[in-house]
């Protein structure tokens, strides 16, 4: 076994290592951007090395540096996390060229898998059902063709990509270049490889996926599966285990079609398998080869430590799951967000975490990369924890998950706290009416009033704060967790106190734009629309800024003329920048 660990991320996943190499008497080494030297992962850490200061392609993304760092710290191992370099081969073959050990998949299955186009030639050899799709494309124009021989919707898709990067959905001819081209920038950008392929959108299906774990000595087995259908912008929120509803025979033959993939390609450690399910048929979607975000679901019926497990197989050692194949009981977990959910855009909203207080109750728990005091940066994704319930039965899960979720306190930011309520609450989530289109057509996030929003600064950084006087402890203002004003003081006899909310009146008023187009945070503008003088119609998307590698559209307010602007493609600007303003037309 090993000594000590190198955690090659930052984050809730490089708390979660950390906190199982200490259970295994095992030293953790963190490593860091000079922004994130006070973050959380820093802290929990034995030790930690400073990789510099600048963009992570400097630090987090140098392999160089990470391996250098590793080995003057005396690590054996890196355990990769998931997202920065959890998925690169060159990195696992710079690991082992170095000497050490690489917790993750060889850099063979990693290409293999880890490329979505070699994946589905893999899936093809192996008799594991495909939706129709393509290899590599080169321009717009295969994506209509494809679109004209299958029909729309079509999904484009970054080959090196997840996590919704380097995605666009095309439900028509005309949107083919825009998505073909956001799609290449995006997968550019966030993954260092453009190349993207397309697959069929299949407008009714679920997103299921299978947890598999393979270890040197010929085991492979599959440990239950999830339903991560719940997503927005293709990225999840609400992710459960077992997958509710699958009949035994479909649940069975996804789990052999994945532990089949593995075998192919001589897989080792922790994977998923990806599909797609519609009327009780399956379609591989992808492998993601490494851990996964929603891990903890699996972990909670299956009652293992599956990062504990990867550290064990890295070392040579057989899988000791091998008696927890059977799921026993249910869980689901919300991601909570750094994000704005009004209107149901969840934008990125960075800014300090003022207060963290995770809920307690049975069956909860709470895996989180902040604490009260910290910051969540504009550089890195809004993650700031995953709340998970389990229990005996779906039904109890649920209902645990939404005191917990209620219970919950974070102050400073906006979360997904009020979407994570409402989606669980909702009578289609607990009836399992729901696909991978639900939650963007079928919920709505609108605000129960107008909100202003005020762009402040603090400390040189800017922060889009709602200005509307309705605070509860579960998600701050309105219910949309802003930050919010000092609580009341039990010991003054204040009866709200007690029942750990505050609620104020609120001023009944219609909030009208006048038309200002402001950058809703820190980014670069990736692509204007519109010149001054053009009409535009409200809800028309006028540019693209780039935030925490994903794109995020800025429509117009109102509809009127464009005003004067600056702005051109490539410009970087903090939260709160005038771009421009949409004149109204008045009559005469």
């Amino acid at each position: 076994m090993f000594s000590k660990i190198l955690i090659a991320n930052r984050g809730e996943i490089a708390v979660r290592v950390a906190r199982s190499c200490r259970k295994l008497g095992i030293e953790s080494v963190a490593v860091h951007s000079t922004a994130d030297a006070a973050s959380m992962h820093v802290r929990v850490a034995d030790t930690a090395v400073d990789l510099g200061d600048g963009p992570a392609s400097s630090n987090y993304l140098n392999i160089a540096k990470i391996i250098g760092a590793a080995i003057e710290s005396g690590a054996q191992a890196i355990h990769p996390g998931y997202g920065f370099l959890s998925e690169n081969p060159e990195f696992a073959d710079a690991v082992a060229a170095a000497g050490l050990v690489f917790i993750g998949p060889s850099a063979h299955a990693m290409t293999t898998m880890g490329g979505k186009v070699a994946a589905r030639d893999v899936a093809i050899r192996v008799q594991v059902p495909l939706a129709p799709g393509t290899g590599a494309i080169a321009s717009a124009a295969a994506v209509e063709a494809f679109g004209a021989e299958h029909g729309y919707p079509v999904l484009v898709k970054a080959s090196a990509g997840g996590g919704g990067r380097g995605m666009r959905r095309i439900n028509s001819e005309p949107e083919a270049k825009d998505a073909f081209d956001a799609a290449v920038r995006e997968a550019t950008a966030a993954f260092g490889n453009g190349e993207v392929y397309l697959e069929r959108y299949l407008t009714h299906a679920r997103h299921v996926e299978v947890q598999v774990f393979a270890d040197t000595h010929g085991n492979v087995v599959y440990v239950g599966d999830r339903d991560c259908s719940v997503q927005r912008r293709h990225q999840k929120l609400v992710e459960e285990s077992p997958a509710p509803g699958l009949s035994a025979e479909l649940r069975k033959a996804m789990g052999e079609a994945a532990v089949r993939l593995a075998r192919e390609v001589d897989y080792v450690g922790a994977g998923t398998v990806e599909f797609l399910v519609e009327d009780e048929k399956f379609y591989f979607l992808e492998m993601n080869t490494r851990i996964q975000v929603e891990h903890p679901v699996t972990e909670m019926v299956h009652g293992v430590d599956l990062i504990a497990e990867q550290i064990h197989v890295a070392a040579g050692e057989k899988l000791s799951i091998l008696g927890n194949l059977a799921p026993k009981g249910a869980a689901i977990e919300a991601r909570i967000n750094a994000e704005d959910v009004a209107e149901g855009l969840f934008l990125p909203a960075p800014g300090p975490v003022e207060l963290i207080a995770a809920p307690e109750g049975e069956g909860l728990r709470f895996d989180a990369g902040y604490e009260s005091g910290d910051t969540v940066l504009p550089l890195y994704d809004s993650l700031i924890g995953k709340l998970i319930a389990y229990g005996p039965d779906r039904e109890t899960a649920i209902k645990r998950l939404l005191e917990g979720l209620d219970k919950l306190r974070i102050e400073g930011v906006p979360t997904t706290v009020p979407a994570a309520k409402t989606i669980v609450a909702h009578p289609d989530f607990k009836e399992l009416r729901f696909s991978t289109l639900w939650l963007e057509e079928s919920v709505d996030f609108s605000e129960p009033e107008p909100v202003d929003r005020a762009n402040v600064e603090v400390v040189g950084r800017f922060y889009i704060i709602p200005t509307f006087s309705d605070y509860s402890t579960a998600g701050g203002y309105g219910g949309y967790g802003a930050a919010a004003p000092a609580p009341a003081d039990p010991a003054a006899g204040d009866p709200a106190a007690s029942t750990g909310k505050i609620r104020q009146a609120r001023a009944k008023r219609e909030v009208v734009s006048d038309g200002t187009v402001k950058a809703p945070m820190q980014g670069t503008i990736i692509k204007v629309n519109v010149e001054a003088g053009q009409q535009v119609t409200k809800g028309d998307v006028m540019f693209v800024l780039e935030a925490m590698k994903m794109e995020n559209p800025i429509p117009a307010p109102v509809s009127g003329i464009v005003g004067d602007f600056t702005v051109v493609t490539g410009d970087s600007m903090a939260a709160g920048t005038l771009l421009t303003k949409v004149t109204v037309e008045v009559s005469a």
